[in-house]
Formats: structure tokens, C-alpha cells, sequence
């Protein structure tokens, strides 16, 4: 039902340019925001990871193809797991169209699974995406970088995510990670971010953002229940029937892939 009083267009546009300062003020914060993260410190890679990419056995620096920097999306997809996280599925769907334009800025775009290749190739060509994946099932890479989870360390109850110790759905969780190779093919560590911090990965929210319902999540048991892969919208089922990648216990936070507490967002 719709509360929003409805006003003379004279009235409407009082209010909207009222509510443009504050949109150019986020706009500003968000550029000085992006020039301080610019700023941050870096650490060196020291481990040679090893990868399976169709092509055979690749190293770290191969992933950077012609270029000096490096995004890798940790998407969250378990070695015994039937299909990819419909979540990690959402957000790379706004990604894969990103790579020629990313690499006009010489930017490589890759994505990393500890799930074995065969099964990435198979759900890759399900879901017509075009971009890099890899396969990190042979070496420390994801639980380097903090989205992936030992038993011993779940059976502990909290796990270190998102910078901080928290209890966490899955084994596999969802994360970004930036790298940068110098001339000397020295590889560096220069950012990484979780949960809630992947939110501008997904146009999609941010038109949902524009709209009169917004995202519209507010009812539902986590945040992104309502997300399908994209060719599942129709019935809605998933391969994996005991849904390894959200909570098994419905919770009341919004978060990105489903993982419901505060220190996600």
C-alpha cells in the first residue's frame, strides 16, 4: 500500500533536489572513500599457488594475463556441491560483461572455486558466462584469503571473516580480492572485501534501490532468499537440496549470500 503523500509537481521538486544534495554528498564521500582505499598499504604474495584452468596447471601470475592488475571473486563453490551458490551466481552475472571494459584499464577479471574443474566448466557453460574460473582445489588459496572454512575451525563455532571472528553458514564464503604485479612480475596483495562490501558488484540492487518497493527484502528470512540462478526462476529448485551455501536456521539480517549477521554488512 502506498504511505508516500502525492504532492504538486512544484512540491515533488522541492523535495527531490533536497534529497539530490544528499545524493551528491554520498557521491563525494564515495570518490574520497575510493582515493584513501587507494592509499592502503600492500603485502607481498609469498606463496606460489597453483591453479587447474582448462588449459592445464597455471600459476597466480598467470591469471593477469597482459595486464598488471588482478580482481578475483572467491565464489563460493564446494568440491562435493552440485551446482555454483545462486548468490555468487547473482553477482557474477552483472560481471561477466565487465571484463573486455575492465581490461581497457588493464584489469583482469578471474574467478576462483575450490570446486574441481570439471564442475566449474560444466556450470560456466550453464550459465553462459565468459570470464576466467579457476579451479583452487589443490592449494591454500581460499583459506589464505578467508573464504574457506576448516572443519576443526567451524567446529570452533565462530571463523575469522570480514575482519572479524563470527559464526558463518558455509564452509565456502563469498569475497573479492585485489592484486597487482609489478614489471618485475612481483605480486602484491592490495585489497580485499566480504559480505556486504560485494553489494556494488550487483546493478541489479541498485535499480531495485530506485524503484518504489526498493529491494523489497525486509519479510523474508535472510536477505537474498528470493535469488535463483538465472535459469531457475521459473521452478525455483536448486541441485543442491540441503542448500550448503545459506543458513540452515532463518535469520532476520540482511546480508549478501545469505550469511545473516551484523559484522557481514
Amino acid at each position: 500500500m502506498n504511505n508516500n503523500p502525492v504532492v504538486s509537481p512544484e512540491k515533488w521538486l522541492e523535495a527531490r533536489k533536497a534529497h539530490l544534495a544528499k545524493e551528491k554528498q554520498l557521491t563525494r564521500l564515495r570518490d574520497e572513500l575510493a582515493r584513501e582505499r587507494r592509499q592502503l598499504p600492500w603485502v607481498r604474495v609469498e606463496k606460489n599457488y597453483t591453479f587447474d584452468a582448462p588449459h592445464g596447471k597455471v600459476p597466480l601470475a598467470d591469471l593477469f594475463g597482459a595486464n598488471s592488475q588482478l580482481l578475483i571473486y572467491h565464489f563460493m563453490f564446494g568440491p562435493d556441491w552440485a551446482e555454483g551458490c545462486p548468490s555468487c551466481s547473482y553477482v557474477c552475472d552483472h560481471l561477466d560483461g565487465a571484463v573486455p571494459h575492465l581490461a581497457a584499464r588493464d584489469v583482469s577479471l578471474a574467478m576462483v572455486s575450490r570446486a574441481p574443474l570439471a564442475k566449474i566448466e560444466s556450470f560456466k557453460k550453464r550459465m553462459g558466462w565468459r570470464f576466467p574460473w579457476v579451479s583452487s582445489q589443490s592449494n591454500d588459496f581460499n583459506h589464505d584469503y578467508h573464504v574457506f572454512f576448516t572443519p576443526q575451525e567451524k567446529a570452533q563455532g565462530d571463523v575469522y571473516y570480514n575482519y572479524t571472528m563470527q559464526e558463518f553458514p558455509s564452509d565456502e564464503a563469498p569475497g573479492a580480492s585485489i592484486f597487482y604485479k609489478d614489471p618485475a612480475g612481483k605480486i602484491f596483495h592490495t585489497y580485499s572485501t566480504y559480505g556486504r562490501g560485494l553489494d556494488p558488484f550487483v546493478v541489479t540492487y541498485t535499480l531495485l534501490d530506485l524503484v518504489p518497493k526498493g529491494r523489497d527484502e525486509d519479510q523474508l528470512p535472510f536477505s537474498m532468499q528470493w535469488v535463483r540462478h538465472h535459469d531457475r526462476y521459473a521452478g525455483g529448485d536448486f541441485a543442491d537440496r540441503d542448500k550448503p551455501y545459506w543458513p540452515k536456521v532463518a535469520s532476520t539480517e540482511s546480508s549478501t549470500c545469505g550469511c545473516g549477521s551484523e559484522a557481514h554488512k
